[in-house]
């Protein structure tokens, strides 16, 4: 409920990420919530003799569902000034681990704050898997960028660390690829679905050798009574 607006509501399953030691409710509260990637991740490519930044979004990387049934700010109004009222008359702080407040999340893009800002709503849906992906940014395709990167440019990243990994020995990566209707290159699935049609192959060949070494025709089945037996061999 908290995600959807209710700042009163506590859930004791997101202990102990759910109130500090002044018993104030982190605003949103939970151990996901808390470890929210806060990187800073910009693209550049050369132009000339300097290093000039791609015009990315972060607009449209979250479910159209997400932002409409799963999340919602406090208030209709959604700018910082608003919001900031909001969550300090409700009494909530910012997660322990967190840089920024909630209302001050995108500074760029004043709507994009809050509980509706799309980085937040993209981290909170949880993986299924330890080794998981999850979308950051959105190239503006207009004008050289209109059918994406040109592969003649010479490209860099620059990166502001924040989100530290090291502590649990984990890694990142930074993947640039295209998307479809059906989403972005995801091996994982092919192999699965493959995995599981030869599976699906082998169990029914086993099944075909069964029913012509063992089965019955559907002339025997109907001349079965009770003194028949089971097998005839």
């Amino acid at each position: 409920k908290q995600l959807f607006g209710d700042l009163s509501s506590t859930n004791e399953d997101c202990n102990p990420f759910l109130r500090n030691n002044a018993s104030q409710i982190y605003a949103p509260s939970g151990a996901i919530a808390n470890s929210f990637f806060n990187d800073s991740i910009v693209l550049q490519y050369q132009s000339a003799d300097k290093w000039v930044d791609v015009k990315v979004t972060g607009r449209g990387i979250a479910w159209e569902t997400d932002k409409q049934y799963k999340f919602k700010n406090p208030v209709e109004d959604g700018s910082p000034a608003a919001l900031q009222k909001a969550f300090e008359d409700a009494g909530t702080v910012k997660p322990k681990d967190w840089q920024k407040n909630i209302w001050d999340l995108d500074k760029d893009d004043p709507e994009n704050n809050g509980f509706l800002n799309e980085d937040l709503i993209v981290w909170m849906r949880t993986a299924a898997l330890p080794n998981f992906r999850k979308l950051y940014r959105k190239l503006v395709k207009e004008g050289e960028f209109e059918t994406g990167l040109p592969s003649a440019n010479k490209y860099r990243l620059h990166i502001k660390y924040n989100f530290k990994v090291v502590q649990f020995s984990g890694t990142k990566s930074v993947i640039m690829s295209t998307t479809s209707v059906l989403g972005s290159k995801n091996p994982f699935l092919g192999i699965a679905y493959i995995v599981v049609g030869c599976i699906c192959f082998l169990m029914g060949v086993i099944f075909l050798f069964i029913h012509l070494r063992f089965g019955r025709t559907t002339q025997e089945m109907m001349n079965i009574g009770p003194r028949s037996q089971y097998n005839s061999n």
